[in-house]
């Protein structure tokens, strides 16, 4: 029985360890809502698929570095906007699918006048490879280009790459 408390609390504890920053704006819900599904606005250009309704799926790509599937299984307008990430492959660390099951979540919320967006990658915790590099990169997306776009409408993702590359690399299901 020790065992399945400690499991427990150390699932709970996990829990408070995701990766989460919060950013406040002078829009609102409706409008962060909107540039939140606006993903090559303010994520990358890269985007193959859609990001706007319910089971939507798509695939981003940061050159060589980055690729992963995303599908939008929660989303409740002007309040929440969930992904879960279905294939990933990240190729600067050992295990190259560590966000496979992980899920992006945006909680929208108004605050005196002013609107609330908390950002939460569930289960990018302290324990895998990639959290620094992955919370860092986080950090600038959510706290610099979605901050931009909703507050004058031009974010900064990462830019489209040239054509001319070669395609295989990205995930498929």
């Amino acid at each position: 029985m020790n065992s399945y408390s400690n499991n427990t609390k150390n699932n709970i504890q996990m829990k408070k360890q995701d990766y989460h920053t919060s950013i406040t704006v002078d829009a609102t819900a409706h409008e962060a809502f909107n540039c939140i599904n606006r993903v090559t606005k303010w994520w990358t250009e890269n985007l193959e698929g859609s990001s706007q309704k319910l089971n939507d799926e798509f695939t981003v790509r940061f050159d060589d570095v980055h690729v992963s599937k995303q599908k939008l299984v929660e989303l409740i307008p002007d309040k929440k906007v969930v992904w879960l990430v279905t294939d990933s492959k990240l190729n600067f660390i050992k295990d190259k699918q560590e966000w496979i099951n992980t899920k992006i979540s945006f909680e929208i919320s108004t605050q005196n006048d002013k609107t609330k967006i908390h950002f939460t990658h569930i289960g990018l915790v302290p324990e895998i490879e990639c959290f620094d590099a992955c919370s860092n990169a986080w950090s600038q997306y959510i706290n610099g280009s979605l901050l931009k776009l909703i507050s004058t409408g031009k974010g900064r993702p990462t830019k489209k790459e040239n054509k001319t590359k070669d395609k295989s690399k990205i995930v498929k299901k």
